[in-house]
């Protein structure tokens, strides 16, 4: 079963999925640390990068990497980090051409904090991304819209009623919606935490609902009741910081794309977990080609016995 509003394409050659992202656009301050400080302590010896970032721009990039026709539909600042915050989407074909330029609002910075184990803390001070309200978003022509909770109520409200494809909602961070919004939702991603926050306005939400659980997989639930699960294959985590992006995207892209659920949601899993094992949240993302031969190696491993990846 496809959720309503899926667009499906073949994902055979004959022409790329095209997803709009509308969301954050953040310059990443990442700290290294060996551990992640306890409330009110201090940890010293850490390592900072730059990394571009923000959960919708993010994702809009991932759904490029894995093969979809990308757009963002954001706002930053005219300061020198929108230019940082940019340079990936912008090397990689992303369409920016939706992408605002405030004089009014810095471009969103999140300061980031790993650990040696890949477990990560994040503050966001939003910025451009607090303001981003546009009258209109042309949204019809795409396959999938993505929004994330970065960006205004009003903004995502636009946006589910503008798309005419999948409308994919990445519950993160986690606050209340409007049941106008809910309504429209096709595809609802969200982690454990989420999960446990939405747990009483989503009851039985007849869209499919995503839940991830880290490095122990996902699962898809339709009507309150599980359809499917996986388990990413090990890697050798670094950073987290993306994954959960990387695991929308690819979810999003397998479904508009044609691929059964379970089998979308594998591949979603494996999405996550290639981009947990590099620094930085973009530069982590990883390229369809690299999906496909973890997902392959696995299947290798399991050498025809009944795989602990994924099973209804």
């Amino acid at each position: 079963m496809t959720p309503q509003g899926t667009r499906r394409r073949d994902g055979g050659g004959r022409g790329r999925p095209s997803v709009a992202v509308v969301g954050s656009v953040n310059l990443d301050l990442v700290a290294r640390a060996p551990r992640l400080p306890e409330p009110g302590e201090t940890v010293t010896g850490a390592a900072l990068s730059r990394h571009p970032g923000g959960k919708g721009a993010n994702q809009a990039l991932a759904a490029r990497r894995l093969g979809a026709e990308a757009a963002l539909f954001a706002a930053v600042g005219t300061d020198p980090e929108a230019e940082a915050a940019l340079a990936l989407l912008h090397a990689e074909g992303v369409d920016l051409a939706a992408c605002e330029r405030r004089e009014d609002a810095p471009t969103g910075i999140a300061l980031i904090m790993v650990a040696e184990d890949g477990e990560n803390q994040i503050v966001v001070a939003p910025g451009a991304n607090a303001l981003y309200s546009p009258h209109s978003l042309e949204l019809d022509r795409f396959d999938a819209v993505i929004c994330q909770l970065e960006i205004p109520t009003e903004t995502i409200a636009r946006a589910a009623a503008a798309c005419r494809g999948l409308f994919c909602l990445n519950l993160a961070p986690a606050r209340s919606l409007p049941a106008s919004i809910l309504e429209r939702v096709d595809l609802l991603v969200m982690n454990e935490t989420e999960a446990r926050f939405a747990a009483a306005a989503l009851g039985e939400h007849p869209a499919l609902v995503a839940v991830t659980f880290g490095a122990r997989g996902a699962e898809l639930r339709r009507g309150g009741e599980i359809v499917a699960r996986a388990r990413p294959p090990a890697v050798s985590a670094i950073d987290t910081t993306g994954a959960g992006d990387a695991f929308t995207a690819a979810l999003a892209v397998g479904l508009v794309e044609g691929m059964q659920e379970a089998a979308a949601l594998v591949f979603a899993c494996a999405a996550g977990a290639l981009a947990a094992t590099a620094a930085g949240a973009q530069p982590a993302l990883p390229r369809r080609a690299a999906v496909e031969r973890l997902l392959a190696r696995a299947a290798s491993k399991a050498e025809g016995a009944d795989s602990a990846m994924c099973f209804r």
